[in-house]
């Protein structure tokens, strides 16, 4: 048995997103039926539907920040029970056997993680994401939202929020250390929060200043613009970790040499063309350039729980269902502030 739901999809690449009905399967021994409140928008969302990373199992519902509540729970669910506030972010089951997984890094599963929605689910069906009415999700890849985060601020918080939180916590962000954030915009905005509720020392790095006021209002101890070609050599050996959270070609070989000895850039943003480095960018100083994606199911309820305690959301603006192909527009011209939620009941 399945169910109907209403949800925005994508019909093909490069196409504007229409109203459609998909097909949601009957709740399993270990699913959850969750009735979504609010669901985040992605630069990732647009890349997929514009087809920037490759052929798509088109139509396609994106969305990978969901936030809604439990209306149905399976006989073996002992995590969630009808009623709980839940999330589901970027992935919806993985092999649960290999070794990453069993480490709780489920993002890198040898067998490649099950994506919430454009990727084949356990039962060969196409995955379908957060631009709906409701979702069925293994329980075992379901967040619990504390009670402190407000839902819709929390939503982003799903991929924008883990995305940051994981790279910082894993290289070690705190207090003594210097972190740069390479712009400000849904994921750069949480990066800094995040890094500086660690206690690190934070620095933005933006293409101009028109964002500085709030950068620094965000956590920001400093705020440069790398339009300035002095920018670089001001900064030069400065930093212990970058975290460049842009989807765009940058000079990575620029930004390498702000890192001082034993540092780290870390990749976030996920650009569709390749990235250029000269090596000794690297030898000098024992640099490290490296790449990061997402989180683990333990390691995102860790970055929720730390986000509750430390009063951190995302900045949002929430929009109606039939607004979502304006509001692609807008984060392509960088004209949100900072992350637009989708508010669910719209859509039906």
């Amino acid at each position: 048995m399945t169910t109907t739901a209403k949800a925005y999809a994508a019909p093909a690449a490069g196409e504007p997103l229409a109203p459609i009905e998909i097909e949601r399967r009957d709740v399993g021994a270990n699913d959850v039926r969750i009735d979504i409140e609010f669901a985040g928008i992605c630069h990732s969302d647009i890349h997929t539907v514009n087809g920037d990373w490759g052929p798509q199992p088109f139509p396609v519902v994106p969305g990978h920040e969901i936030v809604g509540r439990v209306v149905e729970a399976g006989a073996d669910v002992t995590k969630h029970k009808v009623g709980d506030r839940v999330g589901v972010g970027c992935m919806v089951n993985s092999c649960g056997e290999c070794d990453n997984c069993k480490a709780g890094d489920e993002q890198y599963c040898r067998q490649g993680m099950i994506g919430t929605y454009a990727a084949t689910d356990v039962d060969g069906t196409t995955t379908q994401g957060g631009y709906s009415t409701h979702v069925v999700v293994d329980a075992d890849y379901v967040l619990s939202i504390p009670e402190g985060l407000d839902p819709a601020a929390a939503t982003p918080l799903l991929c924008a929020g883990i995305t940051t939180y994981s790279p910082l916590k894993h290289w070690n962000a705190g207090p003594g250390k210097r972190v740069a954030v390479v712009g400000l915009g849904g994921l750069g905005h949480l990066a800094v929060k995040i890094a500086a509720a660690l206690g690190a020392e934070v620095t933005v790095l933006s293409q101009s200043l028109k964002k500085q006021e709030d950068g620094l209002r965000l956590g920001a101890s400093h705020y440069y613009a790398t339009s300035d070609p002095d920018t670089f050599s001001a900064l030069a050996n400065s930093f212990d970790l970058i975290i460049n959270t842009v989807s765009a070609k940058i000079d990575v070989s620029a930004y390498l040499g702000l890192l001082d000895r034993n540092g780290a850039m870390v990749n976030v943003g996920a650009p569709g063309e390749p990235l250029d480095i000269n090596v000794f960018s690297l030898l000098t100083n024992r640099r490290t350039y490296a790449g990061s994606m997402i989180g683990g199911i333990p390691e995102t309820q860790e970055m929720l729980n730390f986000c509750a305690e430390h009063n951190i959301g995302s900045e949002i603006e929430i929009i109606s269902a039939d607004k979502v192909n304006e509001a692609y527009e807008r984060v392509l011209a960088s004209d949100v502030r900072y992350r637009f939620v989708i508010d669910a009941s719209t859509l039906a």
